[in-house]
């Protein structure tokens, strides 16, 4: 997927105005007499996203009209590249540097194609855009190639995006960057004592890992980020019906977001010791499958029983929590797809936040309201980590009843980091289940923007010898 920016306008540049609703009326006003013509012809309203192809004198496009306001402007002009036809187009205001930025990065992402599969490519060449006066243009190739990233690793089918695919990623991620980066796997993963990754994708023909990235200065305030990359899911023993398996290749969009983040993080140059856990397994069904109402030992030394093998996707998060936490970073952040229950809570289109520490889920919400990547606080309601008592184990990965699930699920995950580390969790969907602008169907990035603009906050940049 290429988008396209030119450096500079020519004679045929075609301006886009962004025209807020609010403003309309007294915009038009101020139009020639053919202008308000068409506009009412037309029916244009400046409704957020909306697009009016204006004609010249001579037939030919002349100018595009964009409705935006202030809190949808980033995915206003995402919404473009498909609504142009090809050509070269500037914006014609003047925009402060964050909403210019946001501009071209809605840009960018509106420019979003998977067609890897495709053996007919499409031929319709994308419309490009002069780059906006006052914007960040490496703000805005880091954000959208960590965009595409994210959402091109979580569309690659498990077929071709396997545990050791995922972990080849991670290494190309760590070359790019001059980051380390190694990889446990299989029984190896015994000796180095993370066993509940071992039980998950024991049974899998494809062997479970631990991929751990390391990047900056040792003594540099240190993050950790977390991702459950499960490449497949088919619930194990407790298998999922058909309809459940169809957008299991998705499992894996924790990981996904984590490499996406840590693009951003090494990119920017953030004055900060990053380390990146992804524990990469496929939940498959075999002989040597692990069972419900098996106990594992973790990695902690908690003793889990299996309540329900589909409930992998904490299991594996725990040992990768477990030695996140074993540094005592300044912040951990865990990606996952991890609940159908944060779906009914906060739908398919808002990342569910559960977080130990009130400064940082505040400055995660107010980034979000920021950035155009909002997150939605849930409760650790830790009356309910009763639920996860076992009668024979320390604690049970499932809640009986199913009630509160997205919150058990987050109580389980809490067992595993100190209550003194700022710890985030991102249950997300990792999936645009409809067609909106800029969001095509299919793998998406939830959450990744707001936290890269507080760790941002929090940590600087490195200071240029």
């Amino acid at each position: 997927m290429v988008y396209r920016f030119f450096t500079a306008a020519d004679a045929r540049t075609i301006p886009i105005i962004p025209i807020e609703a609010a403003v309309f009326s007294a915009w038009l006003k101020k139009q020639p007499a053919a202008m308000r013509s068409w506009v009412d012809s037309a029916g244009f309203l400046a409704k957020p996203g909306s697009v009016s192809l204006v004609a010249g004198s001579d037939g030919a496009l002349a100018t595009v009209l964009l409705g935006v306001d202030d809190h949808q402007g980033f995915w206003s002009y995402a919404g473009l590249p498909n609504s142009l036809p090809a050509g070269r187009y500037r914006i014609d205001a003047e925009l402060e540097k964050e909403g210019a930025t946001n501009a071209a990065v809605g840009w960018a992402l509106g420019c979003y194609r998977f067609d890897r599969y495709k053996s007919a490519k499409s031929q319709t060449a994308l419309p490009g855009l002069v780059w906006p006066r006052n914007c960040d243009r490496a703000a805005v190739k880091r954000t959208a190639d960590a965009t595409i990233l994210v959402r091109d690793l979580i569309n690659i089918p498990a077929e071709d995006m396997g545990p050791a695919e995922l972990a080849a990623e991670a290494r190309r991620l760590a070359r790019t960057h001059k980051a380390q980066a190694k990889v446990i796997v299989g029984d190896a993963l015994l000796k180095q004592n993370y066993p509940t990754i071992h039980a998950v994708g024991r049974a899998s023909t494809r062997e479970p890992r631990l991929i751990d990235l390391t990047w900056g200065r040792r003594d540099a305030p240190k993050v950790t980020l977390v991702g459950k990359g499960v490449c497949f899911d088919t619930g194990g023993l407790d298998l999922k019906n058909a309809s459940g398996m169809l957008r299991m290749k998705k499992d894996m969009g924790g990981a996904a977001h984590v490499l996406g983040l840590a693009h951003m993080v090494m990119d920017a140059g953030l004055d900060v010791r990053l380390r990146v856990l992804i524990a990469a397994v496929e939940n498959s069904v075999a002989g040597n499958a692990y069972r419900p109402a098996d106990v594992i030992k973790t990695r902690k030394g908690i003793t889990v029983e299996i309540g329900n093998t589909d409930a992998e996707g904490r299991l594996v998060m725990c040992d990768a929590l477990a030695e996140a936490d074993r540094e005592n970073p300044a912040l951990i952040a865990d990606f996952a797809t991890l609940t159908g229950a944060a779906r009914v809570a906060v739908g398919t289109e808002l990342a569910a936040l559960f977080c130990n520490d009130d400064t940082l889920a505040n400055d995660l919400a107010r980034s979000g309201d920021k950035v155009g990547d909002p997150v939605w606080r849930l409760p650790l309601w830790q009356p309910y980590r009763r639920l996860l008592d076992s009668h024979v184990a320390d604690i049970n990965n499932v809640s009986e009843g199913g009630m509160g699930g997205a919150i058990t699920a987050a109580l389980y995950l809490e067992e595993f980091v100190s209550r003194s580390t700022p710890w985030a969790h991102f249950d997300i969907m990792a999936w645009n289940t409809g067609q909106r602008p800029g969001r095509p169907v299919g793998g998406e990035a939830m959450g990744m923007r707001a936290l890269y603009d507080v760790i941002e906050n929090r940590f600087g940049r490195r200071r240029k010898k």
